[in-house]
């Protein structure tokens, strides 16, 4: 007997006991299904985490100096709270001495913000982000812009009272209409738009683009922060490297700056993505260790039932498997056949959870905020584990098929 051959016959066993075969493969159906599914959202959060928000947090090759991390992972003491609490806040003298100090290559840019309402001829829009900024900004978040331009840096120094504005916003607010050199209202002072940034579109079903931003100098300076105080000095080099040396000269300023002894520590932070994402690859690695477990106990009851059935069709085809021998089938060709089966039992299941796996991962993506991303090896290796199951499930019910007596197995009834 060919191995096309043993194929077609075990589809057509497969096909002719439906029940059995639905029972058999579950197990197998289960395990790929979840192996498949877990894969693509793991694959999926590695992407977004690493080229969307990382860039929404920080950037590429950016980091920031404030008075506290701005981005917490874990539990954090109450303690280390009030310390921070105690810390200077970052002043205006502080962010400039810093500039002055790095010596590479750099992109900066101040950042203050605030919540607070946006009126415009009767509309209100609630709880939009007020960013007070300097003129670079916008470049060295990598925006571009949908219509209008970017205030420069001489209307930050004369503290003119210009916005850019969210494209969401925008569209809130304007429609359909030119939102370009109408004047809104924040907090009763009139403020002029002068650019619209295209879309940023979401993270983590939040917004990205409900926001205004103004120059830092404008009359928003009065409320975004205390006088003379910024939350965050954004400073961007042209590599990895350049950036290193930036955050190693920023933090020597600052420390002389601060009068901090070399025994003490730092009384302000130094922030990049990177803390984040460090984080995020802490529980990559956790989920990858234990998903190997989590399907293999799926795959190993799967291995049973299939065992268990293949055992009984053995018992139910004693006396055709009596018959073949005497007609000449060799032991190598009984075995191949339960094999076949036992593997093709499998394989369906498998198929039919990578299937379900996809699906599964697509109506996580369309109905919540995680992301999810097919991983092509992820498929080979769920159908590679199912045939695999069947296989090493099928090799007792094949061997002990293949080494029935013909005489004695032609006389079970």
């Amino acid at each position: 007997m060919s191995f096309g051959d043993a194929i077609r016959i075990a589809l057509g066993v497969v096909w002719s006991q439906k029940m059995k075969s639905i029972f058999s493969a579950v197990g197998v159906f289960v395990g790929v299904t979840f192996l498949i599914a877990v894969v693509s959202i793991i694959e999926g959060m590695n992407h977004y985490m690493t080229d969307k928000f990382a860039g929404a947090l920080l950037g590429v090759n950016t980091f920031q100096l404030s008075r506290r991390p701005n981005f917490q992972v874990g539990n954090v003491s109450d303690s280390t709270w009030h310390a921070w609490a105690r810390r200077p806040r970052i002043t205006y003298d502080d962010a400039r001495a810093v500039v002055s100090g790095i010596h590479v290559p750099i992109m900066w840019a101040w950042e203050s913000q605030t919540s607070s309402d946006i009126q415009y001829r009767g509309k209100t829009a609630a709880r939009v982000r007020v960013l007070g900024v300097t003129d670079q900004y916008f470049a060295l978040k990598g925006w571009n812009f949908a219509m209008g331009r970017p205030f420069t840096a001489q209307e930050n120094e004369t503290g003119q009272p210009v916005v850019v504005m969210g494209y969401d916003l925008a569209q809130k607010i304007f429609g359909k209409q030119d939102p370009i050199n109408r004047t809104i209202q924040i907090r009763g002072l009139p403020y002029r738009i002068i650019g619209v940034i295209e879309s940023q579109g979401n993270i983590f079903g939040m917004s990205l683009d409900n926001f205004v931003a103004a120059p830092a100098l404008s009359p928003v300076k009065r409320f975004v922060n205390r006088p003379h105080v910024l939350d965050a000095l954004l400073v961007k080099g042209t590599s990895i490297t350049d950036m290193q040396a930036a955050m190693d000269q920023a933090e020597a300023v600052m420390r002389t700056r601060r009068h901090l002894r070399p025994t003490q520590a730092d009384n302000f932070t130094l922030e990049t993505a990177s803390g984040v994402l460090d984080f995020w690859s802490k529980i990559n690695q956790i989920l990858i260790i234990a998903l190997p477990g989590l399907v293999s106990i799926s795959l190993v009851v799967g291995g049973i039932v299939i065992m268990n059935i293949m055992l009984m069709a053995v018992a139910e085809r004693t006396r055709e498997i009596g018959i073949r021998k005497a007609l000449g089938a060799r032991r190598r060709d009984i075995l191949r056949q339960f094999l076949v089966e036992s593997a093709t039992l499998a394989t369906v299941g498998a198929s039919l959870g990578v299937g379900t796996g996809l699906g599964v991962a697509w109506i996580v993506t369309s109905t919540t905020f995680l992301p999810a991303r097919v991983a092509p090896w992820s498929i080979v290796v769920g159908v590679v584990l199912g045939a695999g199951v069947g296989i090493t499930a099928g090799l007792y019910p094949a061997s002990r098929a293949s080494r029935l007596d013909p005489i004695a197995a032609m006389r079970h009834e």
